[in-house]
């Protein structure tokens, strides 16, 4: 049974298990995740081969290690990191999400462990991660500050967080609400509420609080007139942060 969290917002779980069903559907409610994850995989896979130290040549480069998808919903990264060898726990509180991602996971051949348990449950428990991947998570939760700890508690000495979010300008405001919700209708209006995006120096406060290290900003975006996602120096929008926990 999933557990109780004060990151977890109940409004939030009843918006995304509305749209359970169109996890793997590629042009619908969820088509904005599909196109922006091939060049977000490619981010993962080349920040954690240089991390770890693993091939790139390998298929499978990262067998031996433990990853949790936390707000995996119905599995777009979870299934792709499981391909690359790494043994992975995908956490969604909304268990409609949970169900999506299981059966297509079976269907796949592929063996995730997928839970409706609280992050900070697994924290109390003590199971530990090599990676912590928390990815258009952040600006959904309702405590920053104890959904950063609860990340941070689960992570292995030496290992590495990714977090991707929203920064909070007004850029953003235009691009990502006024634009994707409103205008171009990329996104079910109501998907994003401005007031919780993450500015880059919030963040790096907040997993600094929390004994972990900052070590990467990347922006991260797509033309508003269409294109491929791509990387960027400009954080006023999309980007991801990666942070480490010291070995020793």
């Amino acid at each position: 049974m999933p557990g109780k969290s004060a990151s977890i917002d109940p409004e939030e779980v009843e918006r995304f298990s509305s749209v359970s069903e169109g996890w793997w559907d590629p042009s619908g409610s969820m088509a904005p995740l599909h196109q922006m994850n091939p060049a977000r995989l490619s981010f993962l896979r080349q920040t954690l081969e240089r991390h770890f130290r693993r091939d790139p040549k390998s298929l499978r480069p990262f067998s031996g290690l433990r990853l949790i998808d936390v707000g995996c919903g119905g599995g777009l990264v979870s299934e792709p990191m499981a391909r690359l060898g790494f043994q992975v726990t995908g956490l969604d509180a909304a268990e409609a999400n949970l169900a999506v991602a299981g059966a297509h996971a079976e269907v796949s051949g592929l063996r995730i462990d997928y839970r409706s348990t609280p992050i900070e449950a697994l924290a109390e428990a003590e199971e530990r991660f090599d990676v912590v991947l928390a990815l258009e998570v952040v600006e959904h939760v309702a405590d920053l500050d104890g959904f950063l700890a609860a990340t941070a508690a689960v992570l292995r000495p030496g290992g590495v967080l990714v977090a991707s979010t929203l920064n909070r300008t007004p850029k953003s405001f235009l691009f990502a609400i006024v634009g994707a919700e409103y205008v171009l209708g990329r996104l079910p209006r109501g998907t994003h509420r401005w007031d919780r995006f993450v500015r880059p120096s919030e963040l790096a406060a907040g997993l600094r609080r929390h004994n972990l290290t900052l070590v990467e900003l990347r922006g991260f975006t797509r033309p508003l007139a269409g294109g491929d996602w791509r990387l960027v120096p400009d954080l006023s929008v999309n980007y991801f942060a990666v942070a480490t926990r010291p070995a020793n």
